[in-house]
């Protein structure tokens, strides 16, 4: 069974009143890239809800602890 809503997507342009371009994932870029209006849904979580491990800029000190740790 496939999920219903995908995404969240960034929509890129508005192509007429109904349809609207959208910057797709690697996982979804063999899809057509321009969908109807009608399907998009606002999305108001932030980059920091849907990943909130994920840390935008690193500090220094925290780059240069990574590169000091041992490999595995």
């Amino acid at each position: 069974m496939r999920d219903y809503a995908l995404g969240p997507f960034t929509i890129i342009k508005q192509i007429g009143k109904n349809a609207m371009g959208v910057k797709l994932t690697e996982e979804s870029s063999r899809k057509h890239p321009v969908f109807p209006v009608s399907l998009g849904e606002p999305n108001f979580h932030t980059e920091e809800d849907t990943f909130p491990a994920r840390k935008k800029n690193p500090t220094l000190q925290e780059i240069v602890e990574v590169e000091d740790s041992p490999s595995l």
